[in-house]
């Protein structure tokens, strides 16, 4: 497996350097991954970082990053963003979009990139458009993962979260050692209420009725490529490859 890259100059802004530098591929892939909550897109991108050499740009990685890094870097957008978030608010569109232009050398990155989490909707999508002009680049492909909507509730509400840790396990693959209880801590497992079936439902309808509209932006421009994923993570990335070369 390749070593994993280094993703400094997402994480805290352009202004950083990577620490190391991937190989140029043979062929470098600049691609928007979609995929609802419980569908394995995290993961997905991931392997598809190693076997294309291409750089995983997730938004909700340097927001998680923003709570913890050291106030001499955080950028300005970082400190808008993480305002919105300690107030308990949604991250305005266009805060997400100055996070992505302090960032505009990774997208220019010449291993490529995968963006994880952004674009959410139409407008973000135009944005995006206009960004990548500016960095006389543009996407290749718009992977969309799919998965009927009852597989998504059965993966979710199978989820168990420990109370203590946080570790998180699934009643079918990924079973506790011992029912209700965490191997790490001891502690006990819960369903949370994010997890529970009428709850995975409502975030599936709300994030289909948001999605629709951006799949068919990128299916007008011809990039779209929807990728069934169902089964194991190694045969979902052997059909995004497939889909890919085609």
């Amino acid at each position: 497996m390749k070593e994993q890259l280094d993703r400094s100059a997402w994480i805290k802004g352009s202004t950083v350097q990577c620490i190391t530098r991937p190989e140029r591929p043979e062929r470098i892939y600049r691609l928007v991954l979609l995929g609802p909550p419980g569908v394995g897109k995290g993961t997905q991108a991931e392997l598809l970082s190693t076997s294309l050499g291409a750089c995983q740009l997730s938004t909700g990685d340097v927001f998680r990053a923003a709570k913890t890094l050291d106030p001499c870097d955080v950028s300005p957008a970082m400190a808008v963003a993480l305002d919105h978030m300690r107030n308990g608010e949604l991250v305005p569109d266009e805060t997400v979009l100055n996070l992505v232009r302090e960032r505009s050398k990774c997208l220019r990155c010449y291993g490529g990139f995968l963006l994880d989490g952004f674009p959410r909707t139409v407008p973000q999508a135009e944005a995006l458009d206009k960004i990548l002009q500016e960095n006389g680049v543009q996407l290749d492909a718009v992977l969309s993962y799919e998965l009927p909507i009852e597989t998504i509730v059965s993966r979710l509400s199978g989820r168990r979260t420990c109370a203590g840790c946080k570790a998180v396990f699934h009643v079918q693959s990924r079973a506790p050692k011992k029912e209700g209880v965490c191997d790490h801590c001891g502690g006990m497992l819960i369903v949370r209420e994010d997890d529970r079936p009428e709850a995975v439902r409502v975030r599936m309808n709300a994030y289909e009725q948001s999605t629709a509209p951006l799949k068919e932006f990128y299916q007008s421009k011809d990039l779209l490529l929807c990728v069934s994923a169902e089964g194991s993570p190694e045969e979902i990335h052997r059909r995004t490859q497939l889909a890919l070369e085609a």
